[in-house]
């Protein structure tokens, strides 16, 4: 049975670390790049969970978070590398950030955990991360394809029928509202749902967005079952049917979770 992790923050930012620990990190050290030694970049860090593996190896960080009541939480769950001058906050739109001025040094990797398929323009997004990298840097994503039977982020509603209702988000606009008004999700989550509905992103578009902004594939890996359900409904993770991820468009409908490392070309 699934625990709400909206409102346990505690167990979410410890869900969060280890789900970081145990499959991310492991993901990006398979093409052998990282070390203590690299500055880090978290977009979306939310209470810092995810930033904090990184953190725990040595590196230096700096986490961008919209909601300033999360980034309140951050600083308490990082304060030990605050103090020690290892991570930097900020409340921060990240197209308000002038990376020239703001920082010392640009990014040897950017995290994007969950949050790109929340991004209006993604293909602007993708651009202007260019500039934060350093030369041979690279930005890891971990997010739910569109199709996927919850890709619409229906487990946040407060409906239990609404919230283990799947593909829901893949009818017309109009009919989706009509349904979550019905099942009395606040105006709130009706908000909420159907912006992901119109910035949700699948694979393909994903990676012709990549080689439209000049990015190399680098590492992929699709998912049957995310690895964060493990923590969310104590269910096993399992990687796709190789079969399966190689057939495109239907991949997407099979696949919870996608992660990706990717890096610049030259434009």
């Amino acid at each position: 049975m699934a625990f709400d992790f909206h409102s346990d923050k505690d167990r979410y930012f410890k869900m969060q670390l280890d789900n970081a620990e145990q499959y991310v990190l492991p993901f990006i050290q398979r093409h052998e790049f990282l070390d203590a030694s690299m500055r880090i970049l978290e977009i979306g860090c939310a209470e810092g969970g995810v930033l904090k593996a990184f953190l725990k190896m040595g590196c230096k960080g700096v986490g961008i978070e919209l909601m300033e009541s999360r980034l309140e939480l951050a600083k308490i769950y990082l304060e030990e590398f605050l103090r020690t001058g290892s991570v930097e906050l900020l409340c921060k739109n990240i197209y308000d950030v002038d990376v020239e001025k703001e920082f010392k040094d640009k990014f040897d990797l950017i995290i994007l955990k969950d949050v790109i398929e929340h991004i209006p323009d993604q293909d602007k997004f993708l651009r202007t991360l260019r500039k934060f990298l350093n030369y041979n840097g690279k930005i890891f994503l971990g997010f739910p394809p569109w199709y996927m039977p919850f890709g619409g982020h229906q487990q946040i509603c407060k409906s239990k029928i609404m919230s283990r209702m799947p593909y829901v988000h893949l009818l017309p606009g109009f009919i989706y509202k009509i349904i979550l008004k019905i099942f009395g999700e606040s105006d709130s989550i009706i908000k909420e749902m159907m912006d992901v509905k119109y910035t949700g992103i699948g694979i393909e578009r994903f990676e012709y967005l990549c080689n439209k902004n000049h990015y190399h594939i680098a590492l992929r890996e699709f998912y049957l079952i995310n690895p964060i359900y493990k923590y969310k409904f104590n269910l096993t993770p399992k990687v796709q049917i190789k079969l399966i991820s190689y057939i495109p468009f239907l991949r997407n409908f099979f696949t919870t979770c996608a992660y990706y490392l990717i890096e610049k070309k030259e434009a």
